[in-house]
């Protein structure tokens, strides 16, 4: 609060001067506080502590962030938030802030947040004396007519001093002289004016120029003053002055009225004649500064009307000086008075000042909350300047009335982001005049997101078909998510879960990005290997609390045609000659290809046709079955060594294929009488390139012999050599311990030919490296297999031969007959027919059986110990696939197939393995002397 300081009059600060009012709507709001500073004060000193005149708390005042509010442009005050005082802002200039006025109060509001609060105070700005006295003209003349007769008065120049109450214009002092004397006087609204008053007549015979000094004082410690210098003509006497008839003037006009709305008409007379009487109006010179551009004053006629634009709010009252001279000689004037009262018009619209907004607003923000606090303004007076408020309705916000022109925005519905978001507020403020006036302005508020609303998806499962070998990392699905919440509370993360008891597949085999959803493939998928995959898609939002939602993805494989055909039989990489008598006629089956593809439906069927042969129309290749026949009877020009190229296509898009090699050897004799012979002793053929392969033959046997010699003498001397350094090296780098012995499997590395394959062992110290043949193996990698596998578990031996099939030393002798009875060809469903044009599988269940099938029969076709027979049209499959299962299922690949080297055959009857060998020996071949049967 502020002291004031003694007789001195100065106001120091820390002195409270109001009171307390307790209004019925608010408890703080109301409260009122007051303080009084002398104006020009130095920024930075103290007006008073505004924390404890409200009784705040002073550690919470800057987490409250209490803040000065003025309805002015510039900030005069603020408010220390350490010590609770409020201080100077800015230059305080009384003059610059109320004029003339002899009060001047500055309103302030005093606004705290958390809750919104708001306080008034006042502050009483004194004056100072600080401006000078000023009079409006640097000089001032006159003349008076010697006839003028002493007590006349002469007014002179008012000075202006913008100071108020005791340092405002007190006097006027005259300087010393014989003629005249000074009259101070007082207007109605307390201002002084000096007046002339002539005390001794003129004599312009005598004198004719009087110099006097008018000086003006103000009531200051120390006091200050103006000076203007009067210079005074005198004239020659002219005996009548002109008068008004009335001293004083009122009138009223609006203050909207136009420019030349007649205000008075002042009347003055001159009892002279002649120029002497013509009287011309003008305005006086105590008048106001613009007093001349509002009003416009006829010199003739007396007329006064408005000239500029009239404000009652800038000023209520003119108070206009009108003078009157005659055109003699020596004019004397006549003054009057006019009062102009301005009548208030509606004519300012409200203003609307946003002081605080509470913003964003948290969509679960409890009814009742405080947005904003509005001000709201009138220029206008009495009704004019009565202010109502309004929101539009239908919205969850409403006003209410704290204190006089001033209006709180409250919520008065839930708010909910996800709906609106942000609302912009159309307040109206409007006046209570006539026409009424309003103003409006926005308040935009933003509603601040809650985590209410988990990810959403259009849908709960996902069916993503892929096809298989798609390169790793393309997009195989976007998964569709949002989150209706902010964006902080809407930024989603992706991840992959594995239901069930299928689990790596996230890390093997997908990957979700878990910014955007896009779901991708880590390796190519295999349509053999897995053709489905189930995964869950687990989306987090980033609120507090998480919410989250899980999406179903199914992935489903497609087959592609990525696997060529395999060829079963012939074996790949082994020689396989079969027999064709000369004489054989059309029709003969001679053997038939094998092939296998991995791939499913329309990709796995085969097709079959001859690419190559030295006679092309020799052969004919059945379509689907592979089956090679002789398509004419075998005449003795064909040439005794065939070898036909088959080609086997899928019907993938595109068609893969892949060729198999067979060789066929037309012989004189029967397949029955050429298995007497050793295996390279069949008879001489002559034709006419018997010459051309004797003399080919003798070359290359001379070749070879030179290079055997030159060998074996490039040996010899190495080995001298070698001999010489050992005998020169010591003892006892010659006889060293030998170490382990190293087995090499010849075949099973792919290093010999299968009739070549011998056990080879080797020391790790053995300087020459001889290799020991220890001794002949089997014929067959197969017989390989066999051997490794007849130590293993008879369990782990079924699985890999058949369920049927026995270990090595268990197997049952072979069946005398391999070949299909009519009822077991194949068919669609048990059909009969067997014929090129033969149905295909018609689904995908009988492709796989059929391709197991395949597998299994080509295996114990391979074993030269084994039957392919497993019962009676089975093939050794009914075991494997169940009783059900018969080779009515599936087409016959194996017509009339002939295996040269083995000894098993397939039997179309009842019978079962007994262990027993067959009768006739050990290659199970039948002898027949001096007879050739043809097959």
């Amino acid at each position: 609060m502020i002291a004031e300081a003694g007789s001195s009059g100065l106001v120091s600060p820390g002195r409270t001067v109001g009171v307390l009012l307790l209004l019925a709507a608010l408890t703080k709001a109301s409260t009122i506080i007051h303080y009084e500073i002398l104006e020009e004060r130095e920024k930075g000193f103290p007006v008073g502590n505004v924390v404890t005149d409200l009784g705040l708390d002073l550690g919470s005042l800057s987490a409250r962030r209490l803040r000065v509010v003025s309805g002015a442009s510039r900030r005069f005050f603020e408010v220390n938030w350490e010590t609770g005082e409020m201080f100077v802002n800015d230059r305080l200039d009384r003059e610059e802030l109320c004029g003339t006025l002899p009060s001047c109060t500055v309103t302030l509001e005093l606004v705290v947040e958390n809750p919104l609060e708001l306080f008034s105070a006042e502050v009483v700005v004194q004056d100072i004396n600080d401006n000078n006295p000023s009079f409006p003209t640097g000089e001032m003349k006159l003349e008076i007519s010697e006839a003028m007769a002493p007590g006349t008065r002469f007014p002179l120049e008012s000075a202006h001093d913008p100071d108020v109450g005791s340092n405002s214009l007190q006097t006027y002092e005259l300087s010393h002289n014989e003629y005249f004397a000074l009259r101070v006087q007082t207007r109605e609204d307390g201002t002084k004016y000096a007046e002339l008053v002539l005390e001794r007549a003129l004599d312009w015979e005598r004198e004719p120029n009087v110099q006097l000094v008018l000086t003006a004082v103000d009531g200051g410690t120390p006091a200050r003053s103006a000076s203007l210098p009067i210079r005074i003509t005198v004239l020659d006497a002219n005996d009548n002055a002109p008068a008004f008839n009335q001293s004083l003037y009122r009138a009223r006009v609006r203050e909207d009225a136009p420019p030349g709305t007649r205000v008075a008409q002042v009347r003055a007379t001159d009892l002279d004649e002649g120029l002497n009487g013509e009287i011309v109006y003008s305005f006086g010179s105590h008048n106001r500064a613009g007093v001349r551009e509002l009003f416009a004053l006829d010199l003739v006629t007396g007329v006064l009307t408005i000239k500029g634009r009239l404000d009652f709010e800038d000023t209520k009252l003119h108070e206009i000086y009108i003078q009157a001279k005659d055109k003699g000689a020596n004019p004397e004037g006549a003054h009057c008075k006019v009062l102009v009262e301005v009548v208030d018009v509606n004519d300012n619209a409200p203003e609307i000042t946003v002081t605080s907004v509470y913003s964003p607003v948290p969509e679960d923000a409890p009814l009742g909350t405080v947005i904003a606090l509005l001000s709201v303004t009138d220029l206008d007076a009495g009704e004019n300047g009565l202010v109502t408020c309004e929101v539009p309705l239908g919205l969850p916000f409403s006003l209410t009335s704290s204190l006089k022109n001033y209006f709180t925005l409250k919520t008065s519905a839930a708010l909910d982001r996800e709906t609106m978001p942000e609302y912009n507020l159309s307040i109206t403020a409007r006046d209570s005049g006539t026409p009424s006036l309003s103003a409006l302005t926005t308040v935009r508020v933003q509603v601040s997101d809650i985590n209410d609303n988990p990810p959403q998806s259009p849908q709960s499962s996902y069916d993503v078909y892929v096809e298989e070998n798609t390169p790793p990392g393309v997009p195989i699905l976007n998964l569709s998510v949002w989150d209706p919440d902010a964006p902080h509370n809407a930024r989603l993360s992706f991840f992959l879960l594995e239901p069930g008891a299928e689990t790596g597949l996230v890390g093997r085999y997908f990957t979700i990005n878990r910014d955007n959803g896009v779901l991708t493939t880590l390796v190519p998928l295999d349509y053999e290997g897995q053709r489905e995959f189930q995964l869950t898609a687990h989306i987090n939002d980033g609120g507090t609390p998480v919410l989250a939602t899980n999406i179903s993805v199914n992935i489903f494989v497609t087959d592609r045609n990525d696997n060529a055909p395999q060829v079963l039989y012939p074996r790949p990489g082994q020689s396989s000659v079969e027999m064709l008598p000369r004489g054989t006629a059309a029709g003969h089956v001679v053997s038939r290809v094998v092939g296998w593809d991995a791939d499913a439906g329309h990709n796995a069927w085969l097709s079959y046709s001859l690419l190559g042969a030295p006679n092309q129309s020799l052969f004919a290749v059945g379509l689907h079955t592979g089956q090679i026949s002789t398509a004419r009877p075998v005449q003795d020009t064909d040439s005794p060594r065939q070898i036909l190229t088959v080609l086997i296509s899928d019907n993938g898009e595109p068609l893969l294929s892949t060729t198999a090699t067979l060789t066929v050897s037309v012989t004189e004799e029967s397949p029955e009488a050429r298995a007497e012979f050793p295996s390279g002793s069949a008879p001489r053929e002559q034709n006419k390139n018997l010459t051309f392969y004797l003399l080919l033959s003798l070359i290359l046997v001379s070749v070879g012999f030179a290079v055997t010699v030159l060998g074996v003498i490039i040996f010899k001397v190495y080995k001298w050599k070698r001999s010489r350094d050992l005998y020169r090296a010591p003892v006892s780098s010659l006889y060293r311990t030998p170490g382990p012995s190293l087995h090499a499997d010849a075949v099973r590395g792919g290093l010999m030919p299968p009739h070549l394959y011998h056990q080879v062992y080797l020391t790790t110290d053995s300087r020459r490296s001889d290799p020991l043949l220890k001794k002949p193996g089997a014929a067959s990698p197969l017989a390989s297999r066999q051997n490794t596998l007849r130590s293993c578990d008879p369990v782990f031996y079924r699985q890999v031969l058949g369920a049927e099939s026995a270990p090595p030393g268990q197997q049952a002798p072979p069946n005398t007959d391999w070949r299909f009875s009519q009822a077991q060809r194949p068919g669609t469903s048990g059909s009969q027919n067997g014929d090129e044009t033969g149905t295909w599988p018609n689904n995908q269940f009988d492709t796989e059986m059929l391709q197991a099938m395949i597998l299994a029969s080509a295996s114990e076709a391979a074993d030269g110990s084994s039957t392919l027979g497993g019962g009676a049209g089975t093939m050794g499959l009914s075991a494997r696939y169940g009783p059900q299962f018969t080779l009515q299922h599936v087409p016959d690949y194996r017509q009339n197939v002939y295996i040269p080297g083995s000894n098993a055959t397939l039997s179309n009857g009842a019978g079962k393995r007994d262990g027993k060998a067959p009768a006739g020996g050990g290659n199970g071949n039948k002898k027949k002397s001096g007879k050739k049967e043809k097959k």
